[in-house]
C-alpha cells in the first residue's frame, strides 16, 4: 500500500477525494433539508449535453459541463421560481433534455471519445492537477458564502415563506444553492460518475441527518463522511482492482444500511 501511495496519480486522488467531500457534504445537506435529491442527479444528466457539446466542437469537456450544469441550474430556478410544485417538472425536464442534447452532439461528432466512459462513470486515478486546483476553488468558494450567509441559507431551508416574509431574498439564495450544487455536481462527476453523484451528494448527509440536530454540525458531520466513504473506497477499490466510484457508493450504501438499523433500535428503545 505504501508503495501505491507514492505514485502522483494515487496522490492526486486523494486529494480531489478528500476536497470534493467538503462541497458535497455542505452542499448534499442543503439539498437533503430542502428535499430536493433528485436535484443532483438532474444536473449531472443536464450537464451531458455540455461534454457532448466540447467532444463535437473540439473543447475542454470540463468546461463544457460546466457551463450546462450552471445553466441548468439557472433554468430550474427560473422554471420553479413562481411555484415550488413546478420544481419536479422542472428538474424532470432538464434532466431528460441535457442527455438528449448530448446523445446528439456525441452522434453528431462521428467519433467515440475515449473519456466519455469516465465521466459516466468516475475516473478518479486520472484526475489532474487541474481538477485539484478546482475542488480546492470550489471549496474555498462553498464555505466563504455558506459561512457568511449561514443564518440566511437556514431559513430559506426551512421556512422559505416566513424568510420572505421577512425580507430575505429568497430567490436570489436559491439560485446561489442551485449553481454551487451543479458545480459541485460536476466535480463528483470526476469522482464516481455522472451515474452516481445523486448518491454521493445524499447518502453522508443522510446519514448525518439521523444524528444530528443542527444544520451546521450535520453539515461537518457529511463531509467528515464523505471523506471517510471516498478515501476507504479509493483504497479499497486500488487494492482489488475495481471501478473506485463503483465501491465508493457501496461503501457508502452499506453504511447507510448500518445507520438505519441503529437509529430504528434507538427509537424502538425510546
Amino acid at each position: 500500500m505504501n508503495g501505491i501511495l507514492s505514485y502522483t496519480f494515487m496522490q492526486n486522488a486523494l486529494a480531489v477525494s478528500v476536497l470534493a467531500s467538503i462541497a458535497a457534504g455542505i452542499m448534499g445537506t442543503l439539498v437533503t433539508v430542502n428535499r430536493m435529491s433528485a436535484l443532483a442527479g438532474s444536473i449531472a444528466h443536464a450537464s451531458f449535453g455540455g461534454l457532448g457539446l466540447a467532444y463535437a466542437a473540439g473543447f475542454d469537456p470540463l468546461a463544457g459541463a460546466t457551463g450546462f450544469a450552471v445553466l441548468s441550474s439557472l433554468g430550474i430556478a427560473a422554471i420553479s421560481s413562481s411555484s415550488s410544485r413546478r420544481s419536479g417538472t422542472a428538474m424532470a425536464a432538464v434532466w431528460a433534455t441535457g442527455m438528449a442534447t448530448g446523445l446528439v452532439f456525441i452522434k453528431l461528432s462521428g467519433t467515440y471519445a475515449a473519456d466519455l466512459m469516465s465521466w459516466l462513470f468516475g475516473s478518479l486515478l486520472a484526475v489532474s492537477s487541474r481538477d485539484i486546483l478546482y475542488a480546492g476553488a470550489l471549496d474555498v468558494v462553498v464555505l466563504l458564502v455558506v459561512t457568511v450567509f449561514y443564518k440566511e441559507f437556514l431559513a430559506v431551508s426551512y421556512d422559505g415563506q416566513f424568510s420572505r416574509l421577512q425580507g430575505v431574498p429568497v430567490n436570489l439564495f436559491r439560485i446561489v444553492f442551485l449553481v454551487l450544487t451543479a458545480l459541485t455536481a460536476v466535480l463528483l462527476m470526476r469522482v464516481t460518475g455522472l451515474i452516481m453523484v445523486i448518491a454521493m451528494l445524499s447518502i453522508p448527509p443522510a446519514i448525518a441527518e439521523m444524528f444530528t440536530g443542527s444544520l451546521r454540525r450535520m453539515m461537518v458531520l457529511s463531509s467528515a463522511l464523505a471523506a471517510v466513504f471516498s478515501v476507504s473506497g479509493l483504497l479499497l477499490a486500488t487494492v482489488l482492482d475495481l471501478p473506485p466510484g463503483a465501491v465508493i457508493i457501496l461503501i457508502s450504501a452499506l453504511c447507510y444500511t448500518v445507520a438505519l438499523l441503529v437509529d430504528r433500535a434507538r427509537s424502538a428503545r425510546a
